[in-house]
């Protein structure tokens, strides 16, 4: 099969490209022009970067504060601190310490007005005395409201009894504005 290969015979002035040196052209690419480039972009980013630690530094000793970083002491001064309300500095261990004081509250006995002798008990034993005694319901006295006498209007025809207008209070109103 090697003997099968066909070679073609090469062009004059075109390089042979069974040499990987010759499968690209070396005059493409600058190699001055590309390392000065590389120079001149390290040289400004130190120079940019220099430039904003000094900018930093002037504004810092300007202002006269140190940086947070350099604090030693935990404790701050309250006339640095923004107004109320700040953000939680703890906000897992907040979280935790409320949900232990709501499950305290939902799980114990305890006073929630003892002048007046009104106690709490702790969720599971009011769900027991619910379904043992049921809810405490209404008596029925009759229409709760100036609404209770209006008919609902049907599709055909608006009903015996309309309501006026204003609502069920536009009496109420009428008499409060005299």
């Amino acid at each position: 099969m090697a003997e099968n290969k066909h070679h073609e015979p090469t062009r004059p002035g075109m390089p042979d490209l069974s040499i990987p040196e010759n499968r690209f052209d070396h005059g493409d690419v600058n190699f001055r022009a590309l390392s000065k480039f590389a120079i001149g972009l390290v040289i400004t980013a130190i120079f940019s970067a220099g430039l904003v630690l000094g900018i930093f530094q002037y504004l810092l000793h300007r202002e006269g504060g140190v940086p947070a970083s350099r604090i030693e002491s935990p404790a701050q001064d309250a006339r640095q601190l923004p107004p109320e309300p700040r953000l939680e500095e703890t906000p897992m261990t907040d979280l935790l310490e409320m949900r232990a004081a709501e499950d305290q509250v939902l799980h114990t006995y305890g006073w929630s007005d003892q002048q007046n002798g009104i106690v709490r008990l702790p969720i599971d034993r009011a769900m027991e005395l619910i379904a043992q005694r049921g809810l405490p319901a209404r008596k029925e006295s009759g229409p709760q409201s100036a609404a209770a006498g209006v008919t609902v209007p049907t599709a055909s025809a608006l009903g015996p009894i309309m309501q006026q207008t204003g609502g069920p209070l536009a009496p109420q109103i009428q008499q409060g504005a005299k």
